[in-house]
This record gives C-alpha cells, structure tokens and sequence, in this order.
C-alpha cells in the first residue's frame, strides 16, 4: 500500500488531495445522512457551490442518492467509503507528520516522501518530483533567479526535476555560490544548469572558488561577470539547497586535518551553506565563500531546504534552528520519523 500512495504521489501529487476531498465528503454523508446540502457545507468548511460540483459528480458516479430529505450514500458508495480507509488512513497519516515536523521547525511547510534515503536510491528520485512540483506551487508568474547550492543530493534532485508550466518557463538558475575544486558533477555550477535544463528555464555559471583569500575575494568582485551574477544570486525569489553532516562535508570538501579536529571538537553535526552547527544549533566554524551567506535568507520569499535518511536527521535539526520561517523542508519519512522521536525522547 506504501508503495502504491507513493507512486500516486508520484505521477499526480494533487490526485490524493482531491480523492481525501471526496472521500471526506461520502464519509460526512453517511455520518449525517439524511443530509442537506447546506449542513454538509457548513461542516466541512466549503462554499455550497464547490460542494454542489462534489456531490452532483458523486451522484453522477452512483456513489450517493439526493431527495427531498436530503442526500444519502448509495451501497455502492458505502463500499468505495469503505475501500478507501486504509488508504486516506495512511494518507492522512503522512500528512499529519509532515504538520507536526513543520510545526515543530516553526517553517511554512514540511513535505514528506516515503522511504530512506540513505540506501534507497528512488526517494532521492522522489525529491527531484517533489521540488519541481514545489516550485510550481510557490513561484509567481514572472522572471524568477532561483539560487542553487552544490552536493550530492542537489545534483540528484536536479536529474530527476521536471519541466515547468510554460508560464514558469522564464526561470534563471544561479550557483548559490562558488564551488571550483569539488567534483564536477555535484558543483553549484553544474546543478543549477541540470536544473535550467530539466525544467525549461536558463541558467548562469560562477566559476569561482568556494574558498578564497581576503585579498582574492576583493579581486574577482571587480569582475564584471561576477559582478552579474552575483546581483542575480541577490535577487533571487528562491534558493534551493540541502543540509549536509558535518564532518561528512569536512572530509568531501578536503578541510584540513586542524579544521577536521577543531568540528570534532567542537561537537559540529551539521553544515549548509558554509556554516557548521553542533547539535544546539550553534555555529562552530564558517569557511570565508563568495556566493549567498546565511543571513542572505532572511530576504528570499520561498526556500527549499532538501534533505533526507535517519543519519541527517541531527544534521537537519541543526541546522532547522536557523531556518527562515518561510522554508519548506522535503525530507523523506525516515529522517521525519527519527526528528520526531527525538523530539518525543
């Protein structure tokens, strides 16, 4: 069952969202039944002319009766009502943790994929579906930067994304930063041009360093080029990224053996955008970047943080303690069950 929900996710993430409505509705009806259409209305919180649209399909599917009296559910009815238990059961179970980890990050929205992460190769596929339907929610009908971090779950998400309504088709993917000297492939540049390509949208390269001198860093900001793209990267309308463990990031990133010490020390759990936090959330160490900063956030009205598998689940609450009230996290269910046990600990 598990698996069948996550396909339909999958394919059709709106389609569980209307079958829950209907369902909703033949459960009220066999409830209240002998029911008026105001009533009904009035209890589950819809105008009468959207529950007029719901009910004349139902009646039309032979799945409930109207009179006089009132509308009633029809044998038929009773027995998808009853078929779909289990089914809304689990869905509505999902959607019940994804409002508990949102609320306990205190974020806008948590959207939660079956699976683990960690050793299923399909729910980092998942993501990919889940932020490019994100992005169809949330982005506004104009020209959008949409800043890009680099990594290894940003560079599957950006396989598996999928192409835009022709009205979001303008978008401009940016690095969120500068990333020269980690492998190609999971580069901020390379991502956000997967992402432009994907999706229908362009994209611009920075090709800096992530890490530079003081005096370095004053010098490549005279660059036009730079200079371009980082005024997109200050424009954006979204940044996408992922949260990382710390010395997991440490050791990919090649930090030096006293920088490697110094987070073990120091307690560090996690990293994103540079910063590594312990497991109160405190920032331990931050590595001198180009490219969008932590405090940038506050400004960016919608931000995608993608993360998942139990072993990140410090590393994301780490990090959550700094995240913008207006983050949606995508995480899959084994990193949301573990930050909820935690939690309940």
């Amino acid at each position: 069952m598990e698996n069948q929900l996550e396909l339909i996710e999958a394919i059709a993430p709106d389609t569980m969202q209307v079958v829950q409505e209907r369902y909703l509705v033949l459960k009220n009806i066999d409830w209240m039944a002998p029911v008026g259409r105001r009533t009904l209305a009035l209890k589950l919180g819809l105008t009468e002319r959207v529950l007029r649209t719901e009910t004349d399909l139902l009646k039309n599917l032979g799945l409930i009766d109207a009179s006089k009296s009132g509308m009633t559910i029809t044998p038929k009815g009773k027995s998808v009502m009853l078929g779909l238990e289990s089914l809304m059961g689990q869905y509505s179970g999902m959607k019940q943790k994804e409002r508990q980890v949102a609320d306990y990050f205190d974020i806008e929205k948590c959207v939660i994929v079956a699976g683990n992460s960690d050793d299923e190769d399909k729910v980092l596929a998942s993501f990919g579906l889940m932020v490019s339907e994100s992005l169809r929610t949330i982005l506004p009908d104009k020209e959008n930067v949409i800043a890009v971090m680099g990594g290894t779950t940003m560079a599957a998400v950006a396989e598996n994304m999928t192409v835009l309504d022709h009205k979001l088709s303008n978008n401009i993917f940016v690095p969120a930063r500068g990333g020269i000297g980690e492998s190609v492939g999971i580069q901020a540049n390379s991502v956000s041009s997967t992402m432009a390509a994907k999706t229908g949208g362009t994209s611009r390269p920075l090709y800096v360093p992530e890490r530079v001198s003081k005096e370095t860093y004053q010098s490549l900001l005279q660059e036009p080029f730079v200079q371009q793209v980082l005024g997109l990267i200050d424009e954006s309308t979204c940044v996408i990224h992922s949260i990382g463990r710390a010395l997991h990031m440490a050791e990919r990133r090649g930090m030096s053996e006293e920088e490697f010490v110094m987070l073990k020390e120091s307690g560090a759990v996690g990293e994103s955008f540079g910063y590594f936090f312990d497991k109160e959330g405190n920032v331990v160490y931050k590595i001198p970047r180009i490219g969008l900063q932590l405090d940038d956030l506050e400004k960016v009205p919608y931000i995608l943080a993608v993360a998942g598998g139990a072993k990140k689940a410090r590393a994301i609450k780490a990090y959550m303690k700094h995240a913008p009230k207006q983050t949606w996290l995508i995480t899959d269910e084994s990193a949301a069950n573990e930050i909820l046990k935690e939690e309940t600990l």
